[in-house]
């Protein structure tokens, strides 16, 4: 691509409304602009980018023998309903009728889809195992779209299907698309870690993430010090700590704290650790008011309450909820005579004469015991914590935050069953396709590779993922030396199938630089003043090192240039 008269610019200020790194600069580089909140156009550098993306996807699902497709945007509401999946989804969803009234939602995922498109195949366990795959737009009416392609009303999904007669083979489809993932992470060099997490409205047997690591990431990633342990904080496991516990249970005692509510104050006012407190927190799960108590410095884990509830949806009650059910101002919750489930974290079950809300404003029970209240379940409620023991080795846990670039989920039968997508087995007996479901987000491969690969210029693209891998910037256009120059090695490179940009703009050569670290470029050849002595520049868009080479050696040292890094 040559610059001058062409489709080319970029911006000096900061993009406006743009919250992240990536973001900003993206729209800056010009590869993206927005069009709407969560809505965005990719230009020809960003839509190059997109595209190298894609074509590592594209050719790493192909080794696993899996076919490409392609689905409609337009989904009938129908069938979604018939897979009990139209609740989960929510104010999500794009909704829209046609002119006889039919309703359509516009695709948030595609997993009916692609199990009603295998019933037109299966129908033996002779046909099994398969897989199909296609890159598609997907539309979510976020609530809170942000981070420029993270969090997004609509992206482009690569989404894959795995066909199973039973787990066994489920296990090896997993396994491929498990093994493909990460060759298309690694080949983009995005810095990553794989977590188990949480099925969600995909529902399944087992779900795992690749999360790329980032300060913006929206997911926390819990990891352990010692070993490999990582998982997403809606899900991890908390080891409940043996504590040597001398404390004689001490009969409760109703105290007044007067103006005082939050675990801080009656802290303050009864001279207690917030470590002695037991807060309740009343929840709305499923329309229906629900106690959860968890220590005073811990928080309540809304996946896991979900999934011990089998509950659809799980919130915080609101104000008025509360003060129904207790019987007292916000701030006074307790489990003591309290007329609803009562569901109580495993922590507290190491803790004696704890304090807890009376149920009565203004005042707090202390010296409460497991005895002195009624409880439906004991169970593992709370956020892990930095600091605590991990569930698999008994290391130390830390976090990372991180962007869900990729995921993967073993579905089962909950698709097929739903849609009567059945094979007969050796003896003719029926039974339901096993599936597998795979995804990854390209936009966010996007995102999380210049949140990781920046610095105070610009971009920095890898070599495979670059719009184009060389940039020659010829620095007088009225030198008809250096144009001959420039023009040669823009051509040997285009003819050796070397995608290369030619900055031949009437610009200063300062701006031709900035515009070249700002977009991204990996290599950079210089052609000026040095071509009277046959030589030309070249830097390394990662490196500050200039050399000088040889013109009639400069096609081999771009070569070799990507040849290493390959």
């Amino acid at each position: 691509m040559k610059l001058n008269n062409n489709f080319f610019y970029t911006l000096r200020e900061n993009a406006k409304d743009e919250d992240s790194i990536s973001s900003n600069l993206l729209v800056r580089s010009g590869m993206i602009k927005k069009i709407a909140s969560g809505v965005y156009i990719f230009m020809p550098l960003g839509y190059k980018v997109l595209k190298n993306i894609e074509k590592i996807i594209r050719e790493e699902m192909n080794k696993t023998g899996a076919l490409e497709l392609y689905m409609s945007n337009i989904l009938p509401t129908e069938v979604f309903e018939k897979s009990g999946r139209l609740n989960s989804f929510g104010s999500s969803l794009f909704k829209l009728n046609d002119r006889f009234d039919k309703k359509y939602v516009l695709g948030p995922t595609h997993e009916e889809f692609f199990a009603m498109a295998s019933s037109m195949y299966v129908k033996s366990y002779k046909d099994l195992p398969f897989s199909l795959y296609q890159f598609q737009n997907k539309f979510r009416d976020e609530a809170r779209p942000r981070y420029g392609l993270i969090r997004v009303r609509e992206f482009i999904m690569k989404d894959a299907y795995s066909f199973d007669a039973d787990l066994e083979g489920l296990d090896r489809s997993y396994q491929k698309m498990f093994d493909a993932y990460k060759a298309s992470f690694d080949r983009m060099g995005i810095d990553y870690k794989i977590v188990k997490a949480d099925t969600g409205a995909m529902g399944g047997l087992l779900s795992e993430e690749f999360q790329a690591i980032s300060d913006i990431g929206e997911d926390i990633l819990v990891l352990c010090d010692s070993c490999s342990f990582a998982s997403n904080i809606e899900v991890s496991e908390c080891v409940v700590e043996e504590v040597v516990n001398n404390e004689e249970p001490l009969e409760k005692e109703l105290i007044e704290t007067k103006n005082a509510k939050t675990i801080e104050e009656v802290s303050v006012f009864l001279n207690e650790d917030k470590s002695k407190f037991v807060k309740t927190l009343i929840y709305d799960v499923d329309g229906k008011p629900h106690a959860c108590l968890v220590r005073g410095d811990d928080e309540v884990n809304e996946t896991k309450l979900r999934k011990l509830l089998n509950a659809n949806e799980v919130t915080l009650a609101s104000n008025e909820v509360v003060e129904s059910v207790t019987n007292a101002k916000v701030g006074f919750a307790g489990p003591i005579e309290l007329n609803i489930p009562v569901i109580v974290d495993k922590r507290i079950t190491t803790m004696t004469n704890f304090v807890v809300g009376a149920n009565k404003t203004d005042y707090h029970y202390k010296n409460v015991n497991l005895k002195d209240f009624n409880h439906d379940f004991i169970s593992d409620i709370r956020n892990i914590k930095e600091g605590d023991i991990c569930p698999q080795c008994g290391g130390k846990i830390y976090f990372k935050k991180g962007i869900e670039i990729g995921n993967t989920f073993k579905l089962g039968t909950k698709y097929t069953e739903a849609l009567n997508v059945n094979y007969l087995d050796k003896n003719n007996v029926l039974h339901p396709v096993v599936m597998g479901s795979y995804g990854i987000g390209l936009g966010r491969c996007m995102a999380a590779l210049v949140e990781q690969n920046n610095d105070e210029k610009g971009v920095i693209w890898p070599l495979e993922i670059a719009p184009y891998k060389v940039g020659i910037v010829l620095i007088n256009s009225g030198d008809e030396k250096q144009v001959e120059v420039a023009e040669k090695i823009y051509n040997n490179l285009q003819k050796i199938g070397i995608e290369c940009l030619l900055d031949n703009r009437d610009e200063r050569a300062g701006v031709k630089f900035n515009d070249m670290d700002l977009i991204g470029i990996p290599i950079r050849i210089t052609v000026g003043n040095r071509i009277k002595d046959g030589l030309v520049e070249a830097k390394l868009r990662n490196s500050d090192t200039i050399r000088d080479i040889e013109v009639n050696n400069i096609i081999e040292y771009i070569k070799d240039v990507i040849e290493k890094d390959e």
